[in-house]
This record gives structure tokens, C-alpha cells and sequence, in this order.
């Protein structure tokens, strides 16, 4: 009889940590009013900023630091800023600063919430301006579309829910599994927003986007043969990412 019981309370608890979870989700769902599309969000754009900005100088350390020569420094700065300016990307409550990092072996750019955005330098000494911007828009595209905050919220569902499926039976490791697949799958859609957004804010800010297409055949060489399959990546396959790319600049530009 006491197994039993303690059966029965052990799958109460677990129900109401699963309820539990998806009222949180419903009280933290929002409309990106930048992209139009609704996200859970559990942080303010204060936040978002303020994680950004602590996180900054430790990022900047795991790649050597900064680039030395602060002409380069500018010429970064001012092509990302000119970017923000003549684009949606004034509108938004972001500050947005933008780093050469000094790293010469690590083809890599990346952003942080709130409007910190990086490029290596092995990436940076691979493009003309017009593909440094296709670059620092993608960034600049997960911010707008406050990506690292949606994957912290969504990250933080999906553990809730495990745990309640742990506490309720033994469907925790099946619950953890789904979770990781979809976190994988909105990875993937995050940097397919990025590259939309990316080809918006260059044709708004006076670029070529079809320079965007010749980053990602530099990314793709730089990955060689043997890349991680796309369903095992946070990254669409490089030759998806280029469709995707034509079908935004055919969109945006017959606007």
C-alpha cells in the first residue's frame, strides 16, 4: 500500500512540475516585434545587454584577446556600425559593439546578447568589405532576433520538463532526448533568420548581398570534407544556406 501511494504522489509531483513548465512558457511568450515571430523569452533587453557585456572581455580572452592594430579595430567597428544606422537594427534597444579578435586559426564570428558581436581575425582576413558586412549582419541578425535568450528559455523548459518526467516515471532520459533534438532544430533556423536578416540589413545599408553567398563558400571551404552532417549541427549545410540566401535577396530587393 505504501508503494503504491508513494507512487501515486511521486506522479502528482511530476505532473505538476511538467504544468508547471508549460505555464511558465505561456507567461514568457512574446512577439518579436523586429521579426514577427513568437518566442519564449524569460529575460528583459536590460538583461540580454548587461550578459552580454560581463560575458564580453572572458569571450574575447578564449581568442587571444583583441586584435592589436586598432585601424583594423575601426574599420570592423564602422562597418558594423555603418550596418546598424541604415537598418532595422537602429530601432532596437541594443548596444551593439564589434571586436576583431586576434585569433588567426579559428575561422569564427559569433554574438553575444545584447549586441556584443565578434569576428576572428582567420575569418576577417579571408573578406572584402562586403562580406565583412554579410558577417557582422548574420551577427547583428541573431541579437535582433535575441536567439541566445530564446535557446536560455528554451533550455530552461525543456530541463524542467525532464525532471518532471524523471520524477513522475522513467520517461526522463525519452523527454531529455526530444529536447536536445529540438534545441538542435532551432539552432538551425536561428542561423537561417541570421543570413535573412543578414541580406536585409546589407541591402539597407548599401551592399551587395550576394557577397553574403561568397561567405558561405568561404565557410565552406574552410570546413573541408569533413564537416559534422547538418543533423548533427547547430548550422545548416552551407549549400542550404545559400538558397535560402537567393530566395531573401530575390524577396527583399523586389520590395
Amino acid at each position: 500500500m505504501r508503494s503504491r501511494g508513494s507512487w501515486k504522489i511521486r506522479i502528482l509531483i511530476g505532473l505538476a512540475i511538467v504544468v508547471f513548465a508549460f505555464v511558465q512558457r505561456c507567461n514568457n511568450t512574446k512577439e518579436n516585434p523586429y521579426t514577427g515571430r513568437i518566442q519564449n523569452i524569460n529575460m528583459s533587453a536590460e538583461q540580454e545587454i548587461a550578459i552580454g557585456l560581463q560575458s564580453a572581455p572572458e569571450m574575447a580572452q578564449q581568442h587571444g584577446g583583441l586584435y592589436p592594430d586598432e585601424r583594423m579595430q575601426a574599420f570592423v567597428d564602422a562597418v558594423g556600425q555603418k550596418l546598424v544606422r541604415n537598418s532595422i537594427a537602429r530601432e532596437t534597444p541594443y548596444k551593439y559593439d564589434f571586436h576583431l579578435l586576434a585569433d588567426d586559426r579559428t575561422i569564427n564570428a559569433f554574438a553575444l546578447p545584447g549586441g556584443q558581436c565578434f569576428i576572428t581575425y582567420a575569418l576577417f582576413s579571408k573578406l572584402n568589405e562586403s562580406q565583412l558586412a554579410g558577417v557582422l549582419g548574420h551577427e547583428i541578425g541573431h541579437v535582433i532576433g535575441r536567439h541566445s535568450a530564446e535557446r536560455i528559455a528554451e533550455s530552461n523548459f525543456w530541463q524542467t520538463l525532464t525532471m518532471g518526467a524523471s520524477v513522475g516515471g522513467d520517461m526522463g532520459g525519452l523527454v531529455q532526448g526530444i529536447g536536445q533534438n529540438t534545441l538542435l532544430k532551432n539552432g538551425r533556423g536561428d542561423e537561417l533568420e541570421s543570413d535573412d536578416l543578414g541580406v536585409l540589413l546589407m541591402i539597407q545599408s548599401g551592399y551587395d548581398p550576394y557577397e553574403m553567398i561568397k561567405v558561405m563558400e568561404i565557410l565552406k571551404a574552410a570546413a573541408g570534407p569533413n564537416r559534422v552532417p547538418e543533423f548533427q549541427s547547430t548550422h545548416p549545410n552551407p549549400e542550404n544556406r545559400i538558397e535560402r540566401i537567393k530566395e531573401a535577396i530575390i524577396r527583399y530587393q523586389g520590395r
